[in-house]
């Protein structure tokens, strides 16, 4: 069996498609977007990282006690300017058939595990990526990163969410919160999301990016905080 590329083959290859196109006319300006957004993330996931270490140690004890397989799972996803990323994230589904099509996931899903069920109730899942976030590869607020995918086969003006980093949670992140009750309801549902949910997430991406300010990415923060903890739903994509 031939062995997949290494990432950074598949990150020239990708480059070589997405250079073109990415700095547009909705590239956000002014001092926050230039270093006060990078300043907020630094010092908020550092805090963060020290701050929930306990927590994170006692999901991974009950992560390895459950089920076999790593405590973390990796995918690539694309990030800003189309750099490609491995996004951090506590293993949710059993080893095995985390790796097995559809790339989505909805409600019911067999693949996802018992202590995962908990971990996506309450976005706990996603908490690692913190630590991409402190990389520098992610933002808290932000569009989600998505799958390379699903980004070759963006237009033009979709590509300019690309010109942010992508995000922890954000507008569409919220707005779909529900999202793998929404993806249960359609027999394909990968189809669903590409044609339907995907284009809608865009658009409201696209919107976020002349909107971005201190105040508005701590609202988004509050709001996603509120809706995890005190009305929980579906994981993030």
């Amino acid at each position: 069996m031939q062995s997949s590329p290494p990432l950074f083959e598949q990150v020239k290859e990708f480059q070589k498609i997405f250079e073109p196109g990415i700095r547009h006319e909705r590239q956000p300006h002014g001092l926050y977007v230039k270093c006060g957004k990078r300043v907020f993330d630094c010092i908020s996931s550092a805090a963060g990282l020290i701050a929930l270490f306990p927590l994170f140690t006692v999901v991974a004890v009950c992560i390895k006690l459950t089920s076999r397989g790593p405590i973390f799972y990796r995918q690539t996803r694309v990030g800003m300017e189309g750099h490609l990323f491995q996004i951090v994230k506590f293993r949710s589904m059993s080893k095995i058939s985390s790796h097995i099509p559809p790339s989505v996931t909805v409600s019911g899903d067999r693949r996802i595990t018992q202590v995962g069920k908990f971990l996506r109730r309450y976005k706990i899942d996603e908490l690692p990526q913190l630590w991409n976030v402190l990389r520098g590869e992610m933002s808290l607020v932000g569009p989600r990163p998505e799958l390379p995918k699903y980004v070759k086969d963006y237009s033009p003006e979709q590509k300019q969410v690309l010109c942010v980093r992508p995000g922890i949670t954000g507008p569409a992140s919220l707005a779909y919160r529900h999202e793998e009750e929404i993806l249960s309801r359609y027999a394909d549902p990968e189809q669903a999301y590409r044609m339907r949910i995907l284009p809608h997430k865009v658009a409201l991406n696209l919107k976020y990016l002349p909107e971005i300010s201190f105040l508005n990415d701590l609202r988004l923060i509050f709001n996603t905080l509120n809706r995890s903890f005190l009305r929980p739903g579906s994981s993030l994509h």
